[in-house]
This record gives C-alpha cells, sequence and structure tokens, in this order.
C-alpha cells in the first residue's frame, strides 16, 4: 500500500516494563546515618540488596497497517494491551522496540483526565487541547459553541475541570476529540463512563466522523458497539495480535474465549477491582442451564437463567439491573429490566451482596452466538453506575431431532419465537 493511502503504519511495535519486588531496595536516613559513623568512609547508600528486575511486555511484534478512511477496532480482555497501542500512537508512551507512524494529525481520548490541566478551566482545556492537536486559536473558537454544547456542561465551562466529575471530564473530552479536525481519531473506551444518552450520542457522532473519510481506531469492550462502527475489528491477547478480519469473526473468536466455562461466567473476587463506583459494584454474572451449572451452550427449547450478584453499597439508590441480549454482528435482540419485577416494588434491598436472575424463556432465541451486557444503574435509567459490556457469551443450539432447526436448518430472523397457530377450512 503506498503511503499517500496510509493513515497509520505500526511495525514491530513492542513495549516493555520493568517491574521490581521482593522488598524495599533502599534503607532509611537513620541507617545510613548509623552505617557512616561505624565506617566514616562508606558511601550512603543502600544495604538491603535490590530485588533483581522482572520485565513484562505489554506488546510484542504488533504489525499492521490503516489504511485513510477506515474504522478498525481493538478488541481484547484487560491487559492485553490496547490502552498501551493507543498510548503509543498518541505520543504518550515510547515503545521498546519497533515504530509507529501517524500520517496526518491525530486527536487522542485516552483515560479519563489525559490530556488535561486540572487547574485550567474548561474553556482553556479545549483550546489547550485545540493548539495540542496542532489547530490554530482561530479555528477553535470556530467550533467552540459546538463543542460546549455536545459536551453539555455549558454551565460548568469557566469552572477548573478539577472540579468536573469523570463523567464531564469524558464528556468535554470526547467533544473536543471529535468536532476538531484530526485526520485520525483514537478512542479508548469511551462507552465506559457517562449515562446511556451521552453513549448514544459519542456512537453517533463516530459514525458521522466515520462517514467523513477520517480514519479511528477504536478500543472497546463493547462488541455491539465494534461490530456497529468497524468494518475491520484487530484482536489482541497478552500484547500480540491474534486475529484481524471482519468484525463477525473477530468478534465471535474473542467471545469464545474466557473462563473455563467458556465466556459464560465472569466472577469478579475483590470489591475494588469490579466494574461500578461507591454506589454498587458488580460481582458476577452468569449464564445457568435449568439446573444451575455454567451453560455456554443452551438449548433453544429449554428455559436458562443470566445471574447477576453485585455489591449494594447505597441501599437507598434503589439500583436497578438492565440485561441486554444481543447477537454476533452487534444487533440488539431485546433487553429486560429487574425494576419491573414486582419483588423490586418492595422496597430497597439490603446493604451488602445481592442477586437479581432473569429467567429466559424456552423456544424463543434462534441459534447463533449471543453476548449479554449489563449495566448496574438508578432505577430511572438515568446513572449509570456499573457498565460490562458482553460480559458474558453463550451459544443457542437445536439438539432436537424433530425440531424446526433440523427440518428447515437455521431459520430467518433474530429471534425463533415457538407461536400458537390454529389450522382448519376457511369459513
Amino acid at each position: 500500500m503506498t503511503t499517500s493511502r496510509i493513515a497509520l503504519r505500526v511495525q514491530g511495535l513492542g513495549k516493555q516494563y520493568r517491574l521490581r519486588g521482593g522488598g524495599p531496595s533502599y534503607d532509611t536516613l537513620v541507617d545510613a546515618i548509623g552505617r557512616l559513623v561505624k565506617v566514616p568512609l562508606q558511601w550512603l547508600g543502600p544495604t538491603v540488596p535490590a530485588a533483581a528486575p522482572r520485565t513484562f511486555w505489554a506488546l510484542k511484534d504488533t504489525s499492521f497497517e490503516v489504511p485513510r478512511g477506515q474504522v478498525v477496532g481493538v478488541v481484547g480482555r484487560n491487559g492485553a494491551g490496547k490502552s498501551t497501542l493507543l498510548k503509543i500512537l498518541a505520543g504518550v508512551t515510547t515503545p521498546t522496540e519497533g515504530s509507529a507512524a501517524v500520517w496526518g494529525t491525530l486527536g487522542a481520548l485516552l483515560e479519563v483526565g489525559t490530556g488535561f490541566h486540572m487547574e485550567l478551566t474548561g474553556r482553556e482545556n479545549v483550546y489547550l487541547n485545540g493548539a495540542i492537536l496542532g489547530m490554530k486559536r482561530a479555528e477553535v473558537a470556530k467550533r467552540f459553541d459546538e463543542i460546549v454544547a455536545f459536551s453539555g456542561i455549558d454551565r460548568f465551562v469557566d469552572t477548573p475541570v478539577k472540579h468536573y466529575s469523570s463523567g464531564m471530564l469524558m464528556r468535554l473530552a470526547f467533544a473536543v476529540a471529535s468536532q476538531l479536525d484530526t485526520d485520525v481519531l483514537v478512542v479508548d473506551e469511551v462507552l465506559a463512563v457517562g449515562d446511556a444518552e451521552f453513549q448514544r450520542k459519542c456512537l453517533q457522532r463516530m459514525e458521522q466522523v466515520g462517514t467523513q473519510g477520517r480514519t479511528i481506531l477504536f478500543v472497546s469492550h463493547d462488541m455491539a458497539a465494534v461490530a456497529r462502527l468497524c468494518s475491520r475489528v484487530i484482536l489482541l491477547d497478552r500484547g500480540r495480535i491474534v486475529a484481524d478480519g471482519r468484525p463477525s469473526e473477530v468478534v465471535h473468536r474473542y467471545l469464545h474465549g474466557g473462563t473455563a466455562h467458556g465466556a459464560s461466567v465472569r466472577e469478579w473476587a475483590r470489591l475494588e477491582d469490579a466494574p461500578g463506583d461507591g454506589v454498587g459494584r458488580l460481582c458476577a454474572v452468569r449464564v445457568l442451564d435449568e439446573k444451575g451449572r455454567p451453560a455456554p451452550e443452551v438449548d433453544i427449547r429449554r428455559a436458562f437463567q443470566v445471574e447477576v450478584d453485585f455489591w449494594n453499597l447505597k441501599p437507598k439508590e434503589r439500583l436497578a439491573v438492565t440485561l441486554s441480549f444481543n447477537n454476533d454482528e452487534g444487533y440488539c435482540l431485546f433487553s429486560s429490566h429487574d425494576c419491573l419485577s414486582p419483588d423490586w416494588n418492595e422496597g430497597p434491598r439490603e446493604e451488602g451482596l445481592v442477586r437479581s436472575a432473569c429467567t429466559i424463556p424456552a423456544n424463543l432465541l434462534a441459534e447463533g452466538m449471543l453476548t449479554v451486557s449489563v449495566y448496574l444503574h438508578s432505577h430511572r435509567g438515568t446513572e449509570n453506575h456499573a457498565v460490562e459490556a458482553d460480559a458474558v457469551s453463550f451459544a443457542v443450539a437445536d439438539r432436537g431431532a424433530d425440531g424446526v432447526g433440523s427440518l428447515f436448518g437455521r431459520s430467518e430472523g433474530m429471534l425463533r419465537p415457538l407461536l400458537e397457530w390454529k389450522l382448519g377450512p376457511a369459513k
């Protein structure tokens, strides 16, 4: 591919980190003075031998090219190297080996707060980010009102951003990165923070940017968003590219990985590591068969459950759980909300670990691979406290010898409900 058609080129990229362990490699000032008194000529310095450094490759032997105008998704489990890749492309960190080249200007939306000066106001940070991206002040001023309107922080635009919530920071950062005329837009987990309305605006904006011929590199755990936005997906595992191709194929491979039960069980043993905030955090999401066993595959004729355990940290907030069921092409089949249950209306649940379990009836889903996204939110649905996109996945199979599937093959459509028919002569 000629360089005139390339937006990004990564060749043999690697990033190594050095980790130390085995205790401190220093001692106290009192210890050092004591040694100097005993041995006056001894250098002030450590006496505890430093532990041998260990190395960790966040990225290794990573190579790919992205042509201009292509929207590419980057997926993988936590720790796969996605954020490290984007930080190198954005110039936030340098690679240990290999090279990364960008043709044209690049706008980056990384972790919340990256690129912001916390003592400056929102207004000042808009101009600062524009300058970093190579935009003239007049160009930023021309788009300033549109940026602020998109972010929804107009009331606080002259407030130092150190007083912003994480959601406000994310909205402002995305508004700046997406509104300015950069050739390449790099986005890392933009859907992890913010309410449902903001997430919809982000997706719509990225779709618009993609149709303008700009290049997007989009990192997300939301497979529905990846499938909707991207024409190509790269799968990273332990710092290496293990798949690169059509979204449906790569997403399917990604979702088949996971735990000993396939990807039908996700659990977080420690509260501090779990998705969520000070109101609620997820503990576990499980797909279970009629006997309560983990079910990486369910029979189309049998009911099954999706079980969600979460830490209820502020019972007065009255948290609700929403499950979104998506097929392997990223389309949402349906959603369900536990706040519609009569049990939920009995009042706030106790503080601590609680459970919501949703039963999916038999003869509803069509054959194929499905994922479940989990949302822990306020009961009015206005604020998400925990979001785990594509938390679990499972296969729906028709194992019956006399079923519709075996007679006609896989049925068309996203659902395959068993409906009542009446047969007889026309009157």
